[in-house]
């Protein structure tokens, strides 16, 4: 893989690290970029070797939303049609992060905008660097909640919060999102990929792949859900699950005091 791929991707000790490489635009996103970012998590989703990736960006920022090269294209009165045709081809749904059986961390190390918060709100985990600053922008560039923001960012922060960020599109830090809730934790910058790959590397190391592809699928699937729909939904996967070998493993090396041995994803 050329370093001046625009996404990065190396695998260590069942954690897989995506790296988005465009530093010197803040890691800004294009369509060269999305497509090689859905390809590596798709990528990932299949190879046994990885148990848990994580999402960060090169340099000072994580994503700092859509090129602004490509976004005066759009916007142009000339030749903007070729532009507007290329932004709204058919491509990948931006969810499809959320259909990746396997654990999505970001690590949001610097700047996270527009589409690039959408992303990083579509990943299962979010833990941020202190000081990283963080906005919808929406608003400020005459454009409305894309890419389902306004499904994810209610779930996380309430509508009344979600509003203020999406209608003011106001920059907030990243200990405003913890306390928010747009991010599990703000790490200082030095300590963020540390705390990042022990939190991974537990996980890697102690939970049960197939446990988790289950219970990612049923949260996702249950937003949508009520909660007599997903209390159903969980029942013959449970009884699925205490057949499995993954379950007589998890006892015995409970009983044994010793670490897990789980199967990789089939």
């Amino acid at each position: 893989m050329a370093d001046d791929d625009p996404v990065l991707l190396s695998v260590d000790a069942g954690i897989a690290t995506v790296t988005l490489n465009r530093p010197e635009r803040l890691n800004a996103w294009t369509g060269g970029l999305e497509a090689r970012y859905f390809e590596l998590l798709d990528q990932c989703a299949v190879d046994p070797d990885v148990r848990v990736i994580v999402v960060t960006g090169a340099g000072k920022g994580f994503c700092a939303g859509a090129d602004m090269d490509m976004l005066q294209g759009l916007g142009a009165t000339e030749g903007g049609e070729a532009a507007r045709r290329e932004a709204t081809a058919p491509r990948r749904h931006q969810w499809h992060t959320t259909t990746i059986p396997k654990p999505v961390i970001a690590a949001i190390n610097g700047a996270c905008a527009g589409i690039g918060l959408c992303q990083a709100l579509l990943c299962d985990v979010r833990f941020a660097a202190t000081g990283a600053k963080f906005t919808t922008a929406f608003a400020r560039r005459g454009l409305i909640a894309e890419h389902g923001m306004s499904w994810s960012l209610p779930r996380l922060v309430g509508p009344s919060r979600a509003l203020d960020l999406l209608l003011s599109g106001r920059v907030f830090l990243a200990e405003e999102a913890a306390t928010m809730g747009v991010v599990s934790a703000a790490v200082p910058a030095a300590e963020l990929l540390d705390h990042v790959y022990a939190y991974a590397h537990d996980m890697a190391t102690n939970c049960s792949p197939s446990s988790m592809a289950v219970m990612k699928r049923q949260v996702w699937q249950a937003m949508s859900e009520d909660v007599v729909a997903a209390t159903e939904t969980s029942y013959p996967l449970m009884a699925a699950s205490l057949r499995a070998d993954d379950f007589r493993e998890g006892v015995q090396s409970f009983v044994q005091k010793r670490p897990p041995h789980f199967a990789p994803l089939a």
